[in-house]
């Protein structure tokens, strides 16, 4: 498993950070068609919890909300988030009528689930477009990615104290706490390395990001758990050997991505 896990990586890795770097239209639709596949692991997964979730209106909120973050900024999504609470309560009165009793759950589903892939998921296009924005996009995505390798070091290692038992066996507060030494150490050492580059970035605040991201980011992949746990699944798919689903590898980054946009705001 760990090196179908590590050949993956060799593949998936160098490739969204390669994307990430050449940015335009190829960055556009390669996050699309990323963040669609998330959309659909995720309404699979509440499929398989026997929840009724319009895949029509999961996939279109997600994409209405990338596309406007893409090309407009936040400009018009309050009126986004008014069409998707309108369509999402129509279709739950629709299912009351049908004597569903999940009504409710139904409204709750289907908003969450596009606000978390959507919005959240829309700072990978508002962190690309900043300036010097290749660079931030690739710093917040290496750095979450070097969280987790330092938390699955030291938690393989020495993780004996778990953090959610029930929910994700395997994550301990040690593994947690490596996690985040790695961020914020990497975070200072890239920091360092990047000043031609981006010369915005401070040593000091590449620490604090690092430990912001290593701190907040391993959360989205809890959530996920979560999500599987109750659906009786181990991973959201199988699309990347190793790994499970593409939501599985991005639910972190989805993270990194929004917390590495309003850091770079802060530092600025």
């Amino acid at each position: 498993m760990f090196w179908t896990r590590f050949k993956s990586a060799l593949v998936f890795v160098p490739l969204i950070l390669a994307v990430s770097y050449v940015g335009g239209a190829v960055y556009g639709v390669f996050m699309l068609a990323v963040l669609g596949i998330d959309a659909w692991e995720y309404w699979r997964l509440l499929k398989t919890m026997g929840y009724y979730v319009s895949f029509p209106l999961m996939l279109g909120g997600v994409l209405a909300l990338l596309l406007l973050h893409l090309f407009t900024g936040f400009t018009f999504m309050d009126l986004a988030l008014v069409v998707i609470l309108v369509a999402s309560a129509i279709l739950s009165l629709n299912r009351f009528d049908k004597q569903d009793a999940q009504a409710v759950l139904t409204f709750a589903l289907h908003v969450s689930g596009i606000l978390y892939i959507g919005w959240l998921g829309g700072y990978f296009f508002s962190l690309r477009s900043l300036p010097n924005g290749a660079w931030w996009t690739m710093l917040s995505i290496g750095l979450v990615m070097l969280v987790d390798l330092g938390a699955y070091a030291i938690g393989v290692k020495f993780g004996k104290h778990k953090i959610f038992p029930r929910l994700s066996p395997r994550k301990s507060w040690e593994g947690y706490a490596g996690g985040i030494l790695f961020g914020a150490g990497f975070g200072a050492l890239l920091g360092l390395i990047l000043t031609p580059v981006m010369p915005e970035l401070t040593i000091w605040e590449g620490a604090l990001m690092g430990l912001v991201i290593g701190a907040l980011a391993p959360f989205g992949d809890i959530f996920v758990s979560m999500l599987k746990r109750i659906a009786g699944v181990k991973d959201s798919g199988t699309l990347i050997p190793g790994h499970g689903g593409i939501l599985d590898r991005t639910d972190t980054w989805i993270w990194a991505a929004m917390l590495g946009y309003y850091l770079s705001q802060l530092f600025s």
